[in-house]
């Protein structure tokens, strides 16, 4: 896996670039061949000269096997090759009662569970920084808006617990597409164990803390690398979920949040007041690629027979590229959320612009509570609130002199408080708290 430049430089952070570095390919299968040889010999099969011998073996460069690929048009071949050859004596014994895929996808597995560690420490950072900002806003009042329209008061904290709980599952979903892709196979050409038994594959697994594939066929099942593309994927899109919230909060017409803005940083290279949401529409572009890649997971799935090589070119692609993209995402998203600048004060600029016609749904149910048909009491809401709309009229003044209004001026004054509103919503903040990663 990973015979390209992953990723773009851009979008690369060096811990997960060194996971799917060319030379970290080439160490583990090196380690596999090795841990390979060592359960021959454990078995009396293989010396244990010639275990010692390929455990001390010069590593493999990835310049000399893309030379000795000119000539095998085969990677595996062609390491294997440079693998015997650089051990000497017991080079015979390198890659002996494999086939290609029980290193390769052996290899891929521990390559892949490095991958999901620390996508998962990432995904951690997030749900604590999201949890922090959640709680610290928990009162910070603000107008909730469905279909990009004012709807009821809500708070900023609220917001950002719907973040943090989906973040949650995302981790959730993320362990579980660990344990799924952390597995290995050493039984041979179709997965019978003909040349090899059951106990070279346990001795190799063990080591590498992978668990066997129970029936590999001749490869462990690309299902499993479907459900970490698909984890992968579903991260990227609470990420852009995140993101586009916070892209309408910065519209200059909303205004109530905004990435932070550096010293000396530009916003436009032509209009020099320009402050732009960059980070959070570069999240909502990478996730887009994510989707992509579990397409091609899913693609993988079906091969033919025992095998065929029809995932392998994709996956050199984009399960690389989908870990650094994803590896990115995380951190350069939670360090927004870090630094996120949050404006309160228009936060309840905006709420009182609404002149009332976010608390309508108090003043319809407190309509029914006198007596009033349902339809009754949303007609005289309805009637005031266009008129609220249309001539920027306080709705609770409107409603007053309605002479269909059977409520008390009392009443009717509790209805326009956001109290009402957000008395219920502690339980939120509790569950929260409660929810310890």
């Amino acid at each position: 896996m990973c015979d390209h430049d992953p990723m773009i430089p851009r979008y690369s952070l060096p811990e997960m670039s060194a996971i799917w570095s060319e030379d970290r390919k080439f160490e583990i299968w090196q380690e596999v061949e090795a841990l390979v040889v060592e359960a021959w010999a454990d078995l009396g099969v293989a010396p244990a000269a010639a275990a010692q011998a390929v455990r001390t073996a010069p590593p493999v460069r990835a310049a000399d096997v893309d030379e000795r690929e000119k000539i095998t048009n085969h990677d595996m071949a062609a390491f294997v090759d440079l693998l015997a050859e650089s051990t000497g004596s017991g080079g015979e014994w390198v890659h002996y009662g494999l086939t290609s895929s029980d290193v390769l996808d052996t290899a891929g597995g521990a390559r892949m569970a490095s991958a999901a560690d620390l996508l998962i420490d990432r995904i951690e950072g997030l749900f604590a920084t999201i949890k922090r900002k959640a709680l610290e806003h928990r009162d910070t009042l603000m107008l909730g808006r469905t279909h990009g329209i004012w709807a009821e008061p809500t708070t900023f904290g609220l917001k950002l617990a719907t973040w943090a709980f989906e973040v949650d599952r995302d981790l959730v979903r993320m362990r579980r597409a660990r344990e799924a892709i952390a597995v290995g196979k050493i039984s041979g050409a179709v997965g019978t164990y003909a040349h090899t038994p059951p106990t070279v594959e346990k001795y190799v697994c063990n080591r590498l803390g992978l668990l066997p594939e129970p029936a590999s066929s001749q490869v462990t099942h690309r299902d499993r690398h479907a459900e970490f593309l698909q984890a992968i994927a579903l991260t990227g899109a609470s990420i852009e979920r995140f993101a586009t919230e916070i892209r309408h909060l910065q519209r200059s017409e909303v205004g109530e949040a905004r990435e932070s803005f550096g010293k000396g940083q530009k916003g436009s290279s032509a209009m020099p007041h320009k402050r732009n949401p960059i980070m959070s529409e570069r999240m909502t572009g990478m996730a887009r690629l994510l989707r992509g890649y579990a397409q091609v997971g899913l693609e993988n799935v079906a091969l033919w027979h025992e095998r065929d090589i029809s995932h392998s070119s994709a996956e050199r692609v984009v399960l690389p590229d989908a870990c650094l993209a994803l590896d990115y995402m995380l951190v350069k998203f939670t360090g927004l959320i870090d630094n996120l600048v949050v404006d309160t004060d228009r936060m309840r600029a905006n709420l009182a612009a609404t002149h009332g016609l976010v608390y309508s749904q108090a003043v319809l149910l407190s309509l029914i509570e006198t007596g009033k048909t349902r339809d009754d009491a949303y007609r005289i809401v309805q009637r005031n609130a266009m008129r609220c709309w249309e001539e920027h009229t306080d709705l609770e003044e409107l409603l007053a002199a309605d002479r269909d209004m059977t409520l008390t001026s009392d009443v009717l004054s509790g209805c326009f408080s956001s109290d009402r509103f957000l008395r219920n919503a502690g339980v939120v903040f509790e569950r929260l708290e409660a929810l310890d990663r």
